[in-house]
């Protein structure tokens, strides 16, 4: 089993920078603003001799009974319980502070591998830093700086200088290996952490009464049926004429990120509310991205059959442009529906990753323009010859032939329809591109 080292401390000592240094990565949002991070975000470790997987935490704040700083600090205490090593961070510039030694005292009780890492150092005199939180009583003090790399390796080096190599650290791809990558999308507050919690099986993201709570894009690896994921749970996306907060404006960065780099998106919709026209712009940019997407309509339980009905008939008239995509009514506080998302979801993925042969794909545009021809232009009547596979995630097709720039999008449409029927894409935009060949009389007299 790769070390699992938990990053933990108080809002804004440059937890999430230290991430982002050890893995290489900019996944972790960073701000000059506490509490920015909020649930668990694991990450590969890929600074330092060996693989290890690291964890981001919140803000830890071990007295806070109540509202979203309660709910980070059990985030932070269930990472602190599935660490190997600790490496508890606090700030050189700020010195010590009662809320450091409080951390301490509950750190030390713990008994784990605990590693004191003194950051924002750069540009100071290192043992002078490093002398005054010597009284924490967690070993020596390791002065370093995240944002500019100060001593971060030496520290990755000497921790996992304490974990014994194991086999299966000899193939760190596999260990990254995620399968699809699921992104979960929609509003503010639609339940998207809700979902991501009752397909784990545990409380990984904080599911809070309150929109905006999850601000960072969260990447979960998890397994269900044998079959690899990786989820994604996401911020929500309001009208950008609600976007306000700078730090909110880095979460719908994220978000949009999130929906690139993944493989299928669940957009995410509340019955108990209206669909929005927010709602089918998410959407609309899932279906640019060319993403394979499936609809899912959550709190389905809470709502009686009259509403039930005034939500699908929104869904029809707003979001009709999905009909290449399956809808699923769910509770994802109480756990229904969730077998046949995911069914969906691996049909999505598949369909989105299919192989399209050549032949085949000659053949049905050849059944389908001797059933309906395109329409003349003039005198000109657009002649399609064959066509083969462009891309995957989304399918592209790529047609062959003359005078294509002439092809109306309605008889494009219909060549959609008829390769979705024969390769059953379900679930997956599809992308038709065009080429026409050249005429090699066109500059001869």
């Amino acid at each position: 089993m790769l070390p699992i080292l938990a990053i933990v401390g108080r809002p804004n000592v440059g937890k999430s920078t230290l991430f982002n240094r050890l893995t290489k990565s900019r996944d972790a949002l960073v701000a000059d603003q506490p509490g920015l991070t909020r649930d668990r975000h694991y990450g590969h470790g890929r600074l330092g001799p060996r693989p290890y997987i690291v964890v981001d935490t919140g803000g830890f704040e071990p007295q806070a009974k109540e509202g979203i700083e309660h709910e980070m600090a059990r985030q932070a205490e269930a990472a602190i319980a599935e660490a190997d090593a600790l490496l508890f961070v606090v700030d050189a510039r700020q010195g010590l502070t009662p809320q450091d030694e409080l951390i301490a005292e509950r750190l030390r009780r713990r008994g784990q591998r605990l590693y004191l890492v003194v950051n924002k150092a750069e540009g100071m005199n290192r043992d002078l830093v490093a002398a005054e939180f010597y009284e924490l009583g967690c070993g020596l003090p390791r002065v370093i700086s995240a944002a500019h790399g100060d001593g971060v390796r030496e520290l990755i080096e000497r921790v996992l200088a304490d974990f014994p190599e194991t086999e299966a650290e000899a193939a760190p791809a596999a260990a990254e290996a995620g399968g699809p990558r699921v992104a979960i999308v929609g509003r503010p507050n639609v339940g998207k952490s809700t979902l991501i919690n009752a397909l784990l099986g545990e409380e990984r993201m904080i599911a809070f009464d309150l929109p905006g709570t999850t601000r960072d894009a969260i990447a979960t690896p998890f397994e269900r049926n044998g079959k690899r994921y990786t989820l994604i749970d996401t911020a929500g996306l309001r009208r950008k004429g609600r976007v306000f907060a700078a730090v909110e404006k880095f979460s719908v960065v994220k978000t949009l990120q999130a929906i690139e780099s993944a493989n299928v998106v669940v957009l995410l919709v509340d019955a108990s509310q209206d669909i929005a026209d927010q709602d089918a712009h998410i959407a609309g940019f899932c279906c640019d991205a060319g993403r394979a997407l499936v609809l899912a309509v959550n709190k389905w339980d809470a709502v009686d059959a009259y509403r039930r009905e005034q939500v699908k008939q929104a869904i029809q008239r707003k979001l009709n442009f999905l009909g290449f995509a399956r809808t699923h009514t769910i509770s994802a506080l109480k756990g229904q529906g969730l077998a046949g998302l995911m069914q969906s979801v691996d049909r999505a993925y598949a369909a989105a990753m299919a192989k399209l042969p050549t032949p085949k794909l000659t053949r049905v545009l050849q059944e389908a323009v001797q059933k309906q021809a395109p329409p003349r232009h003039g005198n000109v009547r657009p002649k399609l010859r064959y066509a083969h596979q462009g891309g995957s995630n989304p399918p592209v097709i790529v047609i062959h032939g003359n005078a294509l720039e002439h092809v109306p999008p309605a008889y494009l449409r219909y060549l959609e329809h008829a390769f979705r029927e024969a390769f059953r894409l379900q679930g997956t935009p599809l992308r038709i591109q065009l080429k026409s060949g050249r005429n090699p009389y066109v500059d001869k007299e």
